[in-house]
């Protein structure tokens, strides 16, 4: 039986378990996309759990898009984890493409407000000076791969509203208004729990692992240009630290 196996006495579901095991073993490569996951009988051997209890575990990875269900021939992984390089250079679409995923992106909500002493330090405007806010959701082959909150300082750039809204990505939008190129300066990598607003956007349970990263962005003169947070979820992307 697998080190994997639900304990007795567990706080979590056992259903729960089940799947978090078979996510693991499509994160590590066990399974790869059009593998056909063993059959219900024998994942309830494996688990020591009744074919109920399987399946209600492969009805969780199906919702989440990692696996498709056919009547008569079984379970078939659909993803696996995505290869996301994070460097100098941030072009999503780019790195996307460059793992071999088709990129898509939403944006979900624009506000203009006051900054927070926190983005002030990290724009280095002043506390309180008018920052827009862009709350976007990325897809990877359709599927919900990152939900962001972006903080642009919006009196170096008056008329970045407008050119984020044609939706045609950051990039565009910052040479739109000037910036004619950006590199990232840092980035900080967090481990959190998904809120229920965040689960609903990324398809996954509330409190399912997320990776948030906190990054900051400059033009090439080395000014501030984008503040901000991503969370990506924990079993869909697999992070690269590049020079």
């Amino acid at each position: 039986m697998s080190d994997k196996t639900p304990r007795p006495g567990s706080r979590t579901p056992l259903w729960r378990a089940i799947a978090d095991a078979l996510r693991a073993d499509i994160s590590e490569g066990r399974y790869g996309p059009g593998d056909k996951l063993p059959t219900e009988s024998a994942l309830a051997e494996r688990f020591g759990v009744n074919r109920h209890t399987v399946r209600h575990a492969l009805g969780g990875l199906v919702e989440q898009g990692l696996v498709r269900t056919r009547r008569g021939s079984g379970a078939f992984v659909t993803a696996q984890p995505t290869d996301y390089p994070i460097g100098r250079r941030v072009r999503f679409a780019e790195n996307l493409r460059r793992a071999g995923r088709l990129p898509g992106r939403e944006i979900l909500a624009q506000d203009i407000r006051a900054a927070s002493s926190t983005e002030a330090d990290a724009l280095d405007v002043a506390s309180g000076a008018q920052v827009l806010v862009s709350h976007g959701l990325a897809f990877a082959d359709g599927q919900p791969l990152a939900l962001s909150e972006s903080v642009f300082p919006l009196d170096r750039m008056p008329g970045l509203p407008d050119a984020l809204a044609e939706e045609r990505g950051v990039t565009h939008a910052l040479r739109a208004v000037g910036i004619e190129d950006y590199d990232r300066r840092w980035t900080r990598i967090t481990a959190v729990a998904a809120s229920a607003t965040q689960a609903l956007h990324l398809r996954v349970a509330e409190g399912a692992p997320l990776l948030r990263t906190t990054a900051l962005n400059v033009s090439a003169g080395g000014v501030p240009v984008e503040y901000g947070y991503t969370w990506w979820p924990g079993d869909r992307i697999t992070m690269t630290l590049e020079d």
